[in-house]
Parts: structure tokens; C-alpha cells; sequence
């Protein structure tokens, strides 16, 4: 898995981010065990400090929750998972919106531009 961090952002709100993208893209599919922690942040070349941190993140959110003796799982609650995608998306189009009227567009014209591109 590739982890792309960048050195402009809090380390830690970048796992969580990426962390979140991979639970509800399916890279870690609701129910399944996540790594230790330490092989995440070996994966990740990070302090493991910091992944447990950005682990402990997503379980107050409810994507994640630990069992004591076996490690970390994914929500078994598609709906939570499905809270968290639409978040994100919502985060993405207020971005793309955003850019696109510093750009000059007006909604409309934004929205056919989208429209014109689906089509072609």
C-alpha cells in the first residue's frame, strides 16, 4: 500500500485521512483486521506513536474498534462507512466548487461543464 505524506500537513491528520480513504474505498473491507500497528507504521515510515494515534482518531469516529486480545477491525457498520465516504465527497465537491468559482465559473456553468465532460 502506498502511503503519500507530505511534509505541509500534521503527519497525523494525514493517516487519518488516508487511513479513512482505504476503509471506505474496500482496502479494508468492513469487519476485516487491520495490521499491528507497528507494521503500519513501518508501511507507513512513521513513529508508531503517531499511527496509534491516528488509529485512536478513527475509532472515536466508529470506522475502527479494538478487541484487547486481538487487535484493530473495521466497523461491521456500512452505514458509518457510508457516513464517512459521503463526508469525504462532500469535502472533495465543496474544494472543486470552491476552485471553480476562483476560476470564474457560476454554478451552472460548472455543472454543464461536469455534464458535458460525463457525455464525452
Amino acid at each position: 500500500m502506498a502511503w503519500n505524506l507530505q511534509s505541509d500537513r500534521p503527519i497525523y491528520a494525514q493517516l487519518v485521512e488516508q487511513l479513512r480513504r482505504m476503509i471506505v474505498t474496500g482496502v479494508y473491507p468492513a469487519g476485516s483486521k487491520l495490521p499491528a500497528v507497528r507494521e503500519l507504521a513501518v508501511e507507513a515510515a512513521v513513529n508508531p506513536n503517531t499511527m496509534q494515534r491516528a488509529l485512536v482518531r478513527l475509532e472515536e469516529e466508529g470506522l475502527l474498534y479494538a478487541q484487547r486480545t486481538s487487535g484493530r477491525y473495521v466497523t461491521e457498520d456500512n452505514e458509518k462507512i457510508m457516513e464517512a465516504k459521503e463526508a469525504m465527497a462532500a469535502e472533495l465537491i465543496s474544494g472543486f466548487v470552491s476552485d471553480m468559482m476562483r476560476l470564474g465559473y457560476t454554478r451552472e456553468q460548472t455543472i454543464r461543464l461536469l455534464e458535458k465532460k460525463r457525455e464525452g
